[in-house]
């Protein structure tokens, strides 16, 4: 048992933290997909709902670009920690006042400090990784780390969210506390059952891990301009997929469809994506990482994002929709050579480079609502379909300039390949 484990999680340590994240992330995540419908249906606007989450996308986006140094200069296990308490803080008071009186003024600074705390806890362990992987199975340790990620955010949290919602009946107030059972029990497999020193064992700290290297992640922008290209088209990535429960619910129940149908769609779309993100590795080392990124990332997206618009606006059946929906997920995951290409992009400074790739992550939350929030009054549902769809294909000329050598042999993305390969 013990090498079966080390072949596919590394570790034990790794193992648990691996599930405790994905346990984490399912509490973080169940109302992502229906908690914009539920405000609405209780009398915000759309364009309410967009600034609810384009500020707590942006605070994602913050806490994204610290976490990883924050983790290295004061220990992973304390980082971790950190995120857990920020979400009970964020929770108490988003539940306790922000819901029950649906006030602007309480919901949006709560739920902001819900948006801080994730990153912390997740990407924080993203660094625990880094320690404790051997660095001929980094590759791979990451791999699985966004496969758990994703499984746990947009699958378990979804589905659980659909059966207590549609078949249990529960009320959306007590769903939502249910969310503190899931990080705790998280926190508790990642942090406390995992024992050693998850803080990265400090003997093999870098002389990075200090504030003055979080301005090398700014400045090499400027030095590398195409790892700024790779993270603007990181940015675009999801930012549709994080916009579409903000308005797509209600323009399906315009559309006379049943009120279950999104959080059903919407399920299908995150499992097919969460497969994919293990596929697509392997697929890119045989076609070449930019090329999957810009001909199925990109353009795979340009294309279903207005299909799937389409056949929502056209009544077509839930079961088309649902195939275009996972054929977007499928697409959304071809996005995964990106990890592989932006530390290519900088080999003198491959830290920064990935924070600007987490940093692109949380803006994707941020960005995505931002351009409902913005649009969705003037120019309405197919307008803002039209900017997604536009940004995807600026996305695939952006990555016409993001060329980089394929390495062979050890390559990062080879790495990723042994993943997939070990976790199928």
């Amino acid at each position: 048992m013990g090498n079966i484990i080390n072949k596919i999680f590394v570790s034990p340590k790794l193992m648990l933290g691996y599930f405790g994240v994905m346990i984490f992330m399912a509490g973080e995540g169940l109302e992502l997909n229906w908690l914009p419908d539920y405000l609405q249906h209780n009398g915000m606007t759309e364009a309410q709902t967009g600034l609810i989450y384009t500020i707590y996308g942006l605070m994602v986006a913050i806490s994204s670009w610290f976490s990883g140094v924050l983790a290295e200069i004061f220990g992973v296990r304390r980082v971790m920690f950190i995120g857990l308490v920020l979400f009970y803080i964020g929770s108490f008071f988003f539940l306790t006042f922000g819901i029950p009186t649906n006030s602007l003024y309480w919901i949006i600074p709560t739920y902001a400090v819900r948006g801080l705390a994730y990153p912390l806890f997740a990407y924080g362990f993203l660094v625990w990784v880094a320690y404790e992987a051997p660095a001929e199975r980094l590759g791979s340790a990451v791999g699985i780390f966004w496969f758990m990620y994703s499984g746990g955010v947009a699958v378990i949290g979804t589905k659980y969210s659909d059966i207590m919602l549609n078949y249990f009946h529960m009320q959306h107030l007590h769903l939502l506390w249910t969310a503190l059972i899931f990080v705790t029990l998280g926190a508790i497999i990642a942090l406390a059952l995992s024992g050693g020193d998850s803080s990265g064992n400090n003997n093999r700290k870098s002389e990075k891990a200090s504030f003055s290297y979080l301005l090398n992640g700014l400045t090499i922008l400027a030095k590398k301009p195409k790892v700024a290209m790779g993270g603007i088209v990181r940015i675009i990535n999801t930012s549709a997929a994080y916009g579409f429960p903000v308005f797509i619910p209600a323009l399906l129940i315009a559309e006379s469809y049943d009120k279950a149908v999104w959080l059903s769609v919407v399920f299908w779309l995150w499992m097919t994506n969460v497969v994919f993100n293990l596929l697509w590795g392997i697929i890119a080392d045989r076609l070449g990482w930019r090329n999957v990124v810009m001909w199925f990332g990109c353009v795979g997206c340009a294309i279903t994002t207005f299909l799937f618009y389409y056949a929502i606006t056209s009544h077509a059946s839930v079961l088309t929709i649902t195939i275009i929906a996972s054929v977007y997920g499928c697409f959304l995951a071809a996005f995964v050579p990106l990890s592989a290409i932006m530390p290519m992009l900088a080999p003198n400074d491959k830290g920064a480079a990935m924070s600007i790739l987490n940093f692109g992550a949380g803006m994707s939350y941020f960005f995505g609502y931002f351009i409902v929030t913005l649009f969705i009054s003037s120019i309405g549902s197919g307008g803002v379909i039209y900017i997604y769809t536009a940004l995807y294909v600026v996305a695939a000329v952006l990555m016409i300039f993001v060329n980089v050598k394929q390495p062979s042999g050890d390559s990062v993305e080879h790495e990723l390949s042994v993943a997939v390969k070990e976790a199928l």
